[in-house]
């Protein structure tokens, strides 16, 4: 651990705050306990932070990624959405997702057989097994085949190999930019099967509006079907948090398929309604 502290990390009256600046005109701070992990890796600086309201934290570059206490909310839409979508789902790959949450909670259908987690960062991996286990669950499950590699690169040359593809990044700033980029997503047509799907975030519809729309658009250029839906997820800025799905043949989520063992969000209510959004959302994407 470092001796000095991150310029995101400050003592105020003998407590420790983490800030991080979401806009030019808006700061969340977020008391700190302790700080559990402090690393450096070859992409980013790498922290747990045990915090009094949420919980434990990773924490990437001074930005929150997911929480103890509200990151299984993020994780099991994610994840359940689209596997509630495909009726056949066995070869799911999994773009980012360094905390391991989405791939624990794809690890509750058995009718998938195989998982490929491209993480770009070994050490994310590694301290969320070791040290958020609320999120990561210290996933171990045979089913998971960790690829530390580029997520972008990993998929330029696959063709028809996953029934499912989910594209869990961080914001779309530095590295994770070409996550959101049009060719990506024409790579991860191309990497589908015939009646593949594939869901990535999209930020936030009140704050992140622009990163929203054009998310949309380009996947609705490239898929036959596009979908959007919602979660509220506190970490995050706004609250409420979008997701976008393209799909080449199946758009709508059984609530059937769903298994809601250990889930603290994700119910056959939320599924079967996941895909009304509110108005002001229709009209910033044009829809009917």
């Amino acid at each position: 651990m470092s001796k000095h502290l991150p310029n995101f990390l400050t003592r105020k009256n003998n407590s420790l705050w983490l800030t991080e600046d979401e806009r030019e005109n808006l700061e969340v701070s977020y008391k700190i306990k302790e700080i559990v992990f402090e690393g450096q890796s070859s992409f980013q600086h790498v922290m747990i932070l045990d915090s009094y309201s949420f919980g434990k934290m990773l924490v990437l570059d001074g930005i929150v990624q997911t929480t103890s206490m509200d990151g299984h909310i993020y994780n099991e839409m994610i994840a359940h959405i689209p596997l509630c979508i495909h009726p056949r789902p066995r070869k799911v790959l999994i773009i980012g997702g360094g905390d391991c949450g989405a791939a624990k909670e794809v690890c509750k259908y058995s009718s998938v057989e195989h998982i490929d987690m491209v993480e770009i960062d070994k050490l994310v991996v590694d301290v969320c097994r070791e040290h958020l286990r609320e999120v990561s669950g210290n996933l171990s499950d045979p089913r998971v085949h960790y690829i530390f590699e580029n997520g972008v690169t990993f998929v330029q040359d696959i063709e028809n190999e996953y029934d499912i593809i989910i594209v869990d990044s961080s914001d779309p700033i530095g590295p994770a930019k070409v996550l959101f980029e049009k060719s990506f997503y024409q790579n991860l047509y191309k990497a589908l099967k015939n009646d593949g799907l594939m869901v990535c975030q999209s930020q936030s519809p009140i704050f992140h509006a622009d990163v929203m729309e054009q998310t949309f658009k380009r996947i609705s250029q490239i898929f036959p079907q596009t979908e959007i839906y919602t979660a509220v997820v506190p970490t995050y800025p706004g609250g409420l948090w979008s997701f976008t799905l393209g799909s080449k043949q199946y758009t709508f989520p059984s609530p059937d398929r769903l298994n809601y063992q250990d889930t603290r969000y994700v119910n056959p209510q939320i599924v079967e309604q996941c895909l009304s959004i509110p108005q002001f959302m229709r009209q910033q994407l044009k829809l009917n």
